[in-house]
């Protein structure tokens, strides 16, 4: 056999190799892989407009001030649950510095479809419309007061058949209970298998509901009346927050309560800079933290944010990286981020907590 026929041999062989290779890896790069993408979202402007219509509108009774500024809440634009990513579109996001790659599990609990998830989203965003309104009236100086009504029936529990979603509790064994803790903390004085009266309102008529306590699932001492909480609150007014469920998730509450601050209070609260930020809020003023918070970021950077609102936890996060020219200030609560602002709209040099 010829050189040449040999050399010609294993050309073809490294040619067919080489093109295996390139074909496998194109395969490889377009099978789906268990992750999803996290993206910079759009951000909405608190103190402007949602589709068309002003974010917040107040009662005709209650006097508003002019304000402006921005005070921004910032998105995050993540694969749907029921869209696997391919491997390629993982390595890209991957090493862009304004995307993150995590495991599905962390975004969507195991075997949720896409209408589950939306279904959660737009739950979320409603118990953070509510409880920025308790948090930024209470700011405010207006008073807010909270009674504890059922939000859901634990299946085969002690109540099943017995209360229903929207009661609202007034009290347990002729004790008055004020809010869902101390509602819990009194069916705990009781043994499982004891009988409480459970004292509530349905539909405006006040009834008493005897229930057979039962063990907890976790803890057999203690006892359970199978139900889980939420808190119906009384305004002193009417404020309605406008954004619809084409936004989902719990992370627009501190903005949403700002910007119901700043709207009920004299002086422009951003000092006429736009600010932007995330995180969730408690009706105590707590803020919480969240998730993508490097997106939010890359987010707002794309609107000439000057300043940016973080949740204490996640600083760390905020500040492990390119901080897109802004400022980005510490809260903890939601008194942290009103004096945080008044003080750089007097003085933009002022100390305020940072997160550098």
């Amino acid at each position: 056999m010829s050189d040449a026929s040999t050399l010609s041999r294993r050309y073809t062989t490294m040619l067919v190799a080489v093109l295996s290779l390139i074909a496998l890896t194109c395969v490889a790069m377009l099978v789906p892989v268990p992750y999803v993408m996290m993206r910079p979202g759009p951000a909405f402007d608190t103190l402007g407009e949602f589709e068309g219509k002003a974010m917040f509108t107040f009662d005709k009774s209650v006097k508003t001030y002019p304000t402006e500024g921005s005070l921004d809440f910032t998105t995050v634009s993540v694969t749907r649950a029921d869209r696997n990513v391919s491997l390629g579109d993982a390595v890209w996001a991957y090493f862009g510095s304004d995307n993150a790659v995590v495991p599905k599990s962390l975004i969507y609990p195991e075997e949720e479809t896409a209408e589950q998830s939306s279904k959660q989203g737009a739950a979320q965003l409603d118990s953070s419309k509510d409880s920025s309104r308790v948090a930024a009236l209470r700011a405010a100086g207006y008073t807010v007061t909270g009674t504890p009504q059922v939000a859901g029936i634990v299946k085969d529990g002690a109540a099943d058949g017995k209360l229903k979603a929207g009661d609202i509790v007034t009290g347990v064994d002729g004790a008055k209970v004020d809010s869902a803790e101390q509602l819990v903390k009194v069916v705990g004085e009781h043994k499982p298998g004891d009988v409480v009266i459970v004292s509530i309102i349905r539909k405006g008529k006040a009834q008493d509901i005897p229930i057979t306590t039962k063990p907890a699932a976790d803890n057999p001492k203690l006892p359970r009346i199978g139900v889980t909480l939420g808190t119906k609150y009384k305004y002193p007014f009417t404020v309605n927050n406008n954004v619809g469920r084409s936004i989902g998730g719990p992370s627009a509450g501190t903005m949403f309560a700002l910007a119901i601050y700043d709207k009920l209070t004299p002086g422009a609260l951003t000092g006429g800079k736009k600010i932007a930020g995330t995180g969730e809020m408690a009706p105590d003023g707590t803020v919480g933290p969240i998730g993508g918070v490097r997106q939010k970021m890359a987010g707002a950077a794309q609107h000439d944010t000057a300043i940016f609102l973080v949740p204490a936890a996640n600083c760390a996060e905020a500040a492990d990286g390119d901080n897109f020219g802004m400022k980005l200030i510490k809260i903890t609560k939601l008194e942290d981020a009103i004096s945080s602002l008044e003080a750089l709209a007097k003085d933009p040099k002022a100390k305020v907590p940072s997160c550098s």
